[in-house]
């Protein structure tokens, strides 16, 4: 992929950086050698944005033409909205404080270049707005308004309104910016598509353990991507890539969400996809989709404060309490006795007005089928941790302790259980899921699905080995290889 800055007239940018073209708005708007190159970053220099002027133009039909722009024109538009202030308050309201504390004016106005400032102590704060607002560079009004700071404006600048003392900053920080990851590595020729794998790594119970994911990556590059290895820090970079593949643990208000929804915005090929994520976050809605689809599950009570004398009449005790964005066994409790009842609905109904009661029905392990565009594609037995009604035992101080585990070829897998698995993950969407169920004889029924399902080597690979990180990357190539034929 190609870099390509863009600016008013070629004087505006004196900085040449090797694999980067400087091209005038005029130019690229106009001559068809840039309406015909593929795979273009274009990044936007130009000394306005305002609706319908050349700079405008140049983000809008740099998404019609599939090139990646800095800023993207809904960044263009975002950075118009009157909420846009306040939307940052909420998002970034501490980093803010601690940014601006102990500054001695009313107020102050910190510009970012390419998600950085030239002061160290807003370096953080920088990285935060780009994030939010990923422009090349972007100009904040903040005011002191009696008890805390508050963003007054936001706004893209221009490459003119940047004070001269600080352009060998912006030049510099440029040169960071365009080389960064890619820069230093020789790319293959063989290389189609550029792939994004989303990680933490101080993450500690991460869906893919770190041989996983060089599984992955060599897979990928096998297939034909370039892969870099992104964290939280990179939302800026997103749009530089074909696909997103997102192996950190997924939630709704979270950077992972955030980071899903640009990419499917930008028209990546996402893994978690932003509905999946939505859908598999929420106990609530997972438990009225399978009542809709008529998919079995143990019986189900939404509770909420005027139903709590319902629930035990209903379910019978002992009965599992979840809290609707529960994860990893965190949030789910067996309740034995009308005490504990109230307790813990008191403290769960104070962080959500609706929360999910389910009858207990006990099983010696649960299934865990992996199921890849509406398909099985693998499938595991995890036992119950020892002395313990869940798969993993948490004990107060945070230890756990986990229960065994057994991964079987899929077409050992009785034929009711992946049938189950499958209606399941197919009423979220046709990602990737994993879907628990739990098996009594012939009945089957759906514990949850999670959009974000642990692909682990030496567990859920221990039959498939390689083939199983294949397989999920070729899901990409087949997204992106009908992209590629539809725009052409």
């Amino acid at each position: 992929m190609s870099g390509i800055v863009v600016v008013d007239q070629r004087g505006d940018w004196p900085v040449d950086i090797p694999g980067i073209e400087v091209a005038t708005a005029w130019d690229y708007l106009t001559q068809d050698s840039f309406t015909r190159l593929r795979g273009a970053r274009v990044y936007n220099l130009c000394r306005s944005f305002g609706y319908q002027t050349t700079g405008y133009y140049v983000s809008l039909l740099a998404g019609a033409r599939a090139h990646k722009a800095l800023p993207d024109i809904t960044t263009v538009q975002d950075l118009k909205l009157a909420e846009s202030p306040s939307v940052l308050n909420d998002e970034i309201e501490e980093l803010i404080q601690r940014s601006l504390a102990r500054l001695g004016s009313s107020e102050y106005v910190l510009n970012v270049y390419f998600g950085d400032s030239p002061y160290i102590r807003h370096e953080r704060l920088a990285r935060a707005l780009f994030n939010l607002f990923p422009a090349p560079l972007i100009q904040a009004k903040f005011v002191w308004r009696g008890d805390a700071w508050r963003v007054d404006t936001l706004n893209a600048v221009a490459l003119g309104e940047v004070p001269a003392a600080h352009l060998e900053f912006v030049y510099q920080t440029a040169r960071d910016y365009f080389t960064r990851r890619r820069g230093p590595r020789r790319r293959r020729d063989s290389t189609r598509y550029d792939l994004a794998i989303l990680v933490n790594e101080d993450e500690k119970e991460p869906p893919s353990n770190p041989r996983a994911l060089k599984s992955f990556e060599r897979a990928a590059e096998d297939l034909g991507f370039s892969v870099d290895f992104l964290d939280k820090s990179d939302y800026g970079h997103v749009a530089e890539y074909d696909a997103l593949f997102i192996r950190e643990t997924t939630a709704v208000n979270h950077h992972t969400y955030r980071f899903s929804r640009r990419a499917a915005r930008e028209g990546l090929v996402v893994v978690d996809d932003p509905e999946s994520i939505l859908r598999c976050a929420n106990k609530v809605y997972l438990a009225q989709l399978m009542e809709r689809h008529r998919i079995p599950q143990p019986k189900t009570m939404l509770v909420h404060r005027a139903n709590l004398g319902d629930v035990v009449r209903e379910l019978g005790f002992p009965l599992v309490l979840k809290q609707p964005d529960s994860q990893f066994s965190k949030g789910v409790i067996k309740i034995e006795t009308e005490a504990d009842l109230k307790r813990e609905t008191r403290e769960f109904l104070e962080r959500s007005d609706l929360i999910v009661a389910q009858r207990y029905e006990p099983t010696e392990y649960d299934w865990r089928v992996g199921v890849l565009e509406g398909q099985p594609l693998y499938a595991c037995r995890y036992f119950m941790a020892p002395e313990h009604w869940q798969v993993v035992k948490r004990d107060k101080n945070g230890a756990k302790r986990e229960g065994s585990h057994e991964t079987l070829d899929v077409k050992d897998v009785p034929r009711q259980v992946l049938n189950v698995a499958v209606q399941a993950a197919r009423a979220i969407g046709q990602g990737l899921y994993g879907v628990d169920l739990k098996q009594f004889g012939k009945v089957v029924k759906v514990i949850e699905v999670n959009d974000n399902p642990n692909v682990d080597f030496g567990i859920e690979d221990l039959v498939l080995k390689d083939q199983l990180y294949r397989r999920i990357v070729e899901y990409f190539v087949k997204r992106l290889d009908e992209q590629t034929r539809a725009r052409q």
